[in-house]
């Protein structure tokens, strides 16, 4: 989080796999109980209902205010981020992002969905939290990733934001961000993960769980049959390649261009392409989108001179 004044910033990254601030991750499943469920120890308490956090697995939705589930987890979140600070009470301005293609469309309807209660009183892992929202910011995820350096990018640089629901593409040029080639696809690593577990029954008549799937995914490997993790590996080498091929329909040269990887997905690229990537650079931190969206958020709110 960043202190501004006697407020703070918190950047949220709603993923559809995972919910990053600047200093915690966690699942971006949610289920709901009108009784206290019995394994309560990320349990969050709001408007008189139980939810556990972190349970289930978050359908994909190309409009993220199209149910409570992404709020409740962003409560969950700031409750996160406010514990680290040994806060209980904070006035806070929420820093969020949405698919490049679909922000200026929906980032209104977006902030005024995480900004629907002024004030919010609500218990998560048995903690009693009363924040005031203040405002919402809504700034372009894939962006938000290299803001802090962006401007002084030389050349031709292409950031390939790979999440869980959509893979996002944008080109930069001596530092400015290119508003007509920018890309927005379903093409995330939840894709791969339905190729690899349909591929598996389809073989084998047996299912894959999600967690060894996953576990495959960042490793690399997984405790199957070998027979078995050759074919999901040649999957994963298959869906990799599908990334490569879309960012050349958009016009990226291997040979010419700077590609820089960031979001979930790029230990897919690291552990499956197939020959290897020329200039790529990674941008391992799976937090680094909510600190781009702080930054941003700062950088914005200083220049209004105030909230």
């Amino acid at each position: 989080m960043i202190k501004l004044n006697d407020k703070l910033i918190i950047g949220v990254d709603h993923g559809y796999g995972n919910i990053k601030t600047a200093n915690h991750i966690f699942k971006a499943g949610i289920a709901g109980y009108d009784h206290e469920p019995l394994f309560t120890g990320d349990m969050l308490v709001y408007g008189g209902r139980y939810y556990v956090i972190g349970e289930g697995h978050k359908e994909f939705v190309p409009q993220k205010q199209s149910d409570a589930d992404y709020y409740l987890l962003t409560l969950a979140g700031i409750a996160m981020e406010l514990k680290s600070e040994g806060l209980t009470e904070a006035d806070v301005i929420i820093a969020a992002g949405l698919p490049l293609t679909w922000t200026s469309g929906q980032k209104a309807a977006f902030a005024a969905y995480l900004t629907r209660n002024a004030e919010v009183s609500f218990t998560f892992r048995k903690v009693d939290y009363h924040i005031r929202i203040l405002r919402a910011k809504i700034y372009p995820q894939g962006y938000a990733a290299v803001a802090e350096y962006a401007p002084s990018m030389k050349g031709v640089n292409v950031i390939a934001d790979i999440g869980n629901g959509t893979m996002n593409t944008l080109f930069i040029i001596d530092g400015r961000p290119q508003i007509g080639r920018m890309f927005t696809e379903k093409f995330g690593t939840y894709q791969c993960t339905l190729a690899i577990r349909e591929a598996y029954m389809r073989e084998y008549g047996a299912e894959l769980d999600e967690a060894t799937i996953e576990g495959f995914l960042i490793t690399g490997t997984a405790s199957i049959p070998k027979d078995g993790l050759k074919l999901i590996r040649t999957v994963a080498e298959e869906y990799v390649g599908g990334i490569f091929r879309r960012l050349r329909e958009h016009g990226y040269d291997a040979s010419t261009i700077d590609l820089i990887v960031t979001g979930g997905g790029g230990c897919l690229v690291k552990n499956f392409y197939r020959t290897k990537p020329g200039r790529v650079r990674f941008i391992d931190d799976i937090r680094a989108a909510a600190k781009g969206y702080e930054y941003l958020a700062g950088l914005q709110l200083k220049a209004e001179r105030g909230v």
